[in-house]
């Protein structure tokens, strides 16, 4: 029987002796499907007294982090989501303290507040903190402590040395956890962790099965020991944990079987199949028309060669998600259903085109200006999976849909990784899917995770190629062992093949195809501005030498030149 997250969570704030209640706090725990994809999320702020709108912050803080959590894509992570998040709410702080801030105060009285996160994602908890809120967790009866307070002590005085809405820019601890079903975790403002210790606030738990009754006892008990400020606290505890068994995994993953091979004149789910496209030992494409509308459309349908590989099905089914989720006119647009589908297939837009591979194959010396107009457009495409947090790691020429107008289409999901899916535990074996070598990123082959910079590397030898019509590393890449580095990248220099490139460009094509991740560009709007606008630091490069740029040739080039030099002198000695 397979398992969901779920938590049981006590709750409690007091004012104390103040005459209002500047802490404050709140838990989100959404149904499915954004239990799976985004977590529960819980969250504490404490509104600091002597700025003028404590209370609106600490509020604005949590219930802002809350409910715009759940609405950040989920293909991102949990620490991109939280970030982005918790930043747009720092500028809105400190712009409206800014706004209403008394002029005689300083600067720093407005809207400030401390503020800290635990998110439970799948089997993993992520804290994120400011200012000197705690997360503690509980367990073997020992509290510990995860989060490290922001406070500087001046003359016996306490001061926060980082908060919410202090300044226009922030600075967010973060830490990733591993979760284990029973485990607790209690939240508190400086009101309880300032007068009651460790020790005690342990005992107040263990002694009561109800959270709400020990979170309330906790708060009391902070009064009763001489708090002067407001008190609140907050219990939970991991009930269950996401699981389910391989069998379930597989169950639900061939809901729909496989459909059969499809021939022209078939009708499948309204879709009327005119002809195959294209066929691998992957996947077949279908040209069809929608029986509906009278629309073309392509059917992408799963090899029945991989029937019982639940990895493969899993990603098949991600192609999908992945396309219904970026939307961007230089990528491939996934169709959603409006029928019902009786076999495991998707439906995409028909592009009437061909790949770049082919377009390639006519054009073999373009126009520089054609080659920028089209790697602006992968580019752009790109742009998109990135900013969603994906890497499509599989860019090449074959994936490159190119029509007759010129517009430029990235399609073919297949390898793509998904950050925020990655972070979800499964009994389904993940395998990162490497694109084709020559294309590759060296880090790939090393198993390596990949990032953007990797997806560049691969724009960089697409472009490459297109000027020049030969590989940046020759076949040094289709040679490579998995798992060791790579030998014999020596990079060529482009202008040897096309001397109309610019050696200003020639080093940007250099950098965008480097070997070491770090040392390629990491924007792809950067590689594209090195394209179209000479670089000045490129433009101080003075250019390596044949021996260092490509010894192999050197010392050929230079042993022809002495044969031809010594039967020149025997010709003159003999002649």
């Amino acid at each position: 029987m397979s398992e969901k997250l779920s938590i049981t969570i006590g709750q409690y704030s007091d004012r104390g002796q103040k005459e209002e209640n500047q802490d404050f706090y709140g838990t989100m725990m959404p149904e499915e499907p954004q239990l799976t994809s985004k977590g529960i999320a819980i969250a504490i702020a404490d509104g600091v007294s002597s700025s003028l709108s404590g209370r609106e912050a600490a509020e604005s803080c949590v219930a802002s982090f809350l409910s715009d959590y759940y609405s950040t894509p989920d293909s991102w992570t949990v620490k991109t989501s939280a970030h982005k998040i918790l930043t747009a709410i720092n500028s809105w702080l400190y712009s409206k303290g800014q706004q209403n801030s008394d002029p005689s105060h300083n600067s720093a009285c407005g809207m400030i507040t401390t503020f800290t996160a635990l998110v439970l994602k799948s089997t993993t908890g992520h804290i994120f903190h400011v200012g000197d809120t705690r997360v503690y967790r509980l367990q073997n009866k020992s509290l510990e402590c995860l989060t490290t307070d922001h406070r500087r002590t001046i003359s016996d005085n306490n001061y926060l040395s980082r908060a919410m809405g202090i300044d226009v820019h922030l600075e967010i601890d973060y830490r990733k956890i591993e979760l284990e079903a029973g485990g607790m975790f209690v939240l508190t403002t400086d009101g309880v962790h300032d007068f009651i210790s460790n020790r005690e606030i342990t005992e107040i738990i263990l002694k009561n099965e109800n959270l709400d009754d020990a979170a309330k006892e906790v708060v009391q008990f902070s009064l009763d020991k001489g708090s002067t400020d407001n008190i609140t606290c907050q219990i939970l505890r991991i009930e269950t944990l996401p699981e389910k068994s391989a069998d379930e995994a597989y169950n639900e993953l061939t809901r729909l079987p496989f459909p059969p091979d499809l021939e022209p004149g078939m009708i499948l789910d309204g879709y009327r199949i005119e002809r195959e496209i294209h066929a691998s030992k992957r996947t077949q494409v279908y040209k069809a028309v929608d029986t509906d509308t009278n629309n073309p459309v392509v059917i992408k349908t799963p090899s029945v060669n991989y029937e019982d590989e639940p990895t493969y099905i899993e990603n098949f089914i991600r192609e999908e998600w992945v396309g219904k989720r970026i939307h961007n006119s230089r990528v491939l647009k996934i169709y959603k259903q409006t029928r019902p589908r009786q076999f495991l297939y998707y439906v995409t837009e028909y592009i009437d085109g061909q790949t770049l591979r082919d377009w390639m194959n006519v054009h073999s010396r373009p126009d520089i200006k054609e080659v920028r107009l089209i790697i602006e457009q992968i580019a752009t495409g790109l742009r998109a999976f990135h900013r969603l947090e994906m890497l499509h790691q599989d860019i090449k020429p074959e994936n490159i849909m190119i029509d007759a107008n010129g517009k430029v289409t990235v399609i073919d999901f297949g390898s793509t990784k998904i950050a925020g899916i990655a972070e979800i535990t499964t009994p389904i074996e993940r395998i990162n899917l490497l694109g084709t070598m020559n294309y590759t990123a060296p880090e790939y082959l090393l198993g390596e995770p990949g990032s953007n910079r990797s997806d560049i590397f691969s724009l960089g030898t697409i472009t490459y190629e297109l000027l020049t019509g030969k590989l940046p590393y020759g076949s040094a890449l289709e040679k490579a062992d998995i798992g060791r580095k790579p030998k014999n990248l020596c990079y060529q220099a482009s202008d040897q093949y096309n001397p109309m490139i610019p050696a200003w460009m020639d080093r940007a094509l250099k950098k965008a195809v480097s070997p070491d991740p770090e040392r390629r560009y990491s924007l792809l709007s950067e590689f594209i501005h090195d394209l179209t606008h000479p670089n000045t630091e490129f433009m101080r490069y003075k250019r390596q030498p044949l021996l260092e740029q490509n010894p192999i040739a050197f010392w050929r080039g230079l042993a022809i030149a002495m044969v031809l030099l010594n039967c020149v002198l025997v010709y003159l000695m003999f002649g």
